[in-house]
């Protein structure tokens, strides 16, 4: 067995093994949420899942993986990044096997629940074990190829679902999506455990489980009413619910404060609760990211059900936006630190103004969706995403102290889950609720469908807008010190 220490940076000769196993699990987790989209009308048809259960296949992985991604990034420095690495892979692809043999709804819920905690657990040890076998020459390229292997899971997830479903292999239908996961999983265990350096933890370190309670039954008491409600009638402990999240939110940061002056473990550092720039970059990032879980959610459910696609034909429709991620994140990573508001503004117009140009084809669209003439609009959405993400990262990270620079990022990727599990939930509402009232009017169903997605699309619209508008509130670069260089191009 091979130990290294962050003191050895580079020295380790399998390095590029060791980082193809740690792209391989990353790539497993980050297609199988593009995929799910796809094949939600399928899971629904075949399981016979109501409106509120669909929703919750999403939002619950999202919810689970946002709750854990701090603290499970935390044990990874005290137990050691490649245990808690292989850990997570493994509680995933038993999550996968659960899902895919899933006989109800709520069992699958219930692995797609195990899904996220495998996510949260091995997602912050592969960002966290590059700095330890690469030298800083090196670091560049191996982050880059995070970047890439997202991009190839958003192309191919959703032609891939397509592809495993029409192929109905076994007669499984849709769960393959899930089992394929199964030796994937299995041969990114047995390649980490002989590639993968171990790297010794720090067994002094704690964690705050009593921060990450809080934060949950906070989110719970936010999210599960706006998924549940309508399909309840509206009853009034939903609304009271949905109250009793401010107070708790208020104990959350009491108990932060608390925590700090006791010098224990903090979930959220009282820093960059502080912080003004990181709080509006947070509400950024929760705006941007929930119009896009939902927006693929209730995009997939109008042309499988409204208009009768078959999921490879869905997922083909798809594919530009796609697209447009891939190729505006390779010009963003050009672009550098350069005009870093500018992008993130154009970026959510892009965004805004894509949502609004697919509202009118939407409405337009007659007894058949035409692929070219949602592969515009779609293609400036992705256009619109990838040239907005890298600089909103960069930017309000570049406020933050190096001494919270990463418990700032984990908080980041956790508030961007939170936010898709949010506008999974309201445009849920939204779509479902329109969807109901027009097919109980008698409405012809393709136009039901459109209406519903048509209202729906402009919540994703006024979320981008309210992005662009907060762009121009972070700080100019030039008055960051982190990035003196910038001021003359913003």
């Amino acid at each position: 067995m091979t130990v290294i220490t962050a003191g050895e940076p580079g020295l380790y000769p399998g390095r590029w093994i060791a980082m193809a196993v740690l792209l391989v699990a990353g790539f497993m987790n980050l297609i199988d949420v593009s995929i799910v989209n796809v094949a939600l009308p399928s899971m629904q048809s075949a399981l016979g899942a109501s409106d509120s259960q669909i929703e919750w296949v999403v939002a619950a992985y999202i919810l689970v993986f946002a709750l854990g991604l701090l603290p499970f990034g935390r044990a990874g420095d005290i137990h050691g990044r490649r245990r808690v690495f292989t850990l997570g892979v493994g509680v995933f692809t038993f999550g996968s096997a659960l899902c895919g043999l899933a006989p109800n709804m709520n069992a699958l819920i219930t692995a797609r629940v195990l899904q996220g905690v495998g996510g949260a657990l091995m997602t912050p040890q592969t960002l966290a074990i590059v700095p330890t076998l690469f030298p800083p020459r090196e670091r560049g390229l191996a982050f880059s190829l995070f970047g890439l292997a997202a991009g190839l899971a958003s192309v191919t997830g959703p032609v891939v679902g397509g592809l495993l479903i029409h192929a109905d292999i076994l007669g499984l239908g849709w769960r393959p999506i899930f089992l394929v996961n199964v030796p994937v999983g299995l041969i990114a265990i047995l390649a980490a455990r002989r590639f993968v350096p171990d790297l010794p933890g720090a067994p002094g370190l704690r964690t705050d489980f009593v921060g990450v309670g809080i934060a949950g039954v906070t989110l719970l008491c936010l999210i599960a009413p706006l998924i549940e409600g309508r399909q309840l009638g509206w009853p009034l402990w939903c609304f009271a619910v949905m109250l009793a999240a401010v107070p708790l939110a208020a104990i959350f940061v009491r108990w932060q404060r608390r925590q700090n002056l006791r010098g224990r473990p903090e979930l959220l550092p009282v820093g960059l609760l502080g912080n003004r720039n990181f709080l509006i970059g947070c509400l950024m990032v929760a705006l941007l990211f929930s119009g896009i879980p939902g927006f693929f959610l209730v995009l997939a459910l109008y042309l499988q059900n409204g208009f009768g696609l078959i999921p490879l034909e869905s997922g083909l429709v798809t594919v530009p936006f796609s697209v447009g991620v891939v190729v505006a994140s390779l010009i963003s990573g050009r672009a550098g630190m350069r005009w870093p508001r500018r992008r993130i503004s154009l970026g959510a117009l892009l965004l805004a103004a894509a949502m609004l140009w697919l509202r009118a084809v939407v409405a337009d669209t007659g007894e058949a969706v035409v692929w070219a003439r949602f592969a515009p609009a779609l293609l400036t959405g992705g256009l619109g995403l990838g040239l907005a993400v890298a600089p909103m990262f960069q930017t309000v990270l570049a406020g933050v102290s190096a001494r919270d620079t990463g418990s700032g990022s984990g908080a980041l990727q956790s508030v961007q889950q939170v936010g898709g599990a949010f506008g999974v939930a309201m445009m849920g509402e939204i779509f479902f609720g329109r969807l109901a009232a027009g097919l109980m009017a008698g409405t012809a169903p393709h136009a039901v469908y459109a209406g519903a997605l048509g209202i729906a699309l402009l919540y994703n619209a006024l979320s981008f807008l309210a992005v662009a508008a907060l762009a121009r509130m972070l700080p100019r670069p030039g008055a960051a010190t982190a990035l003196p260089a910038m001021a003359a191009h913003e």
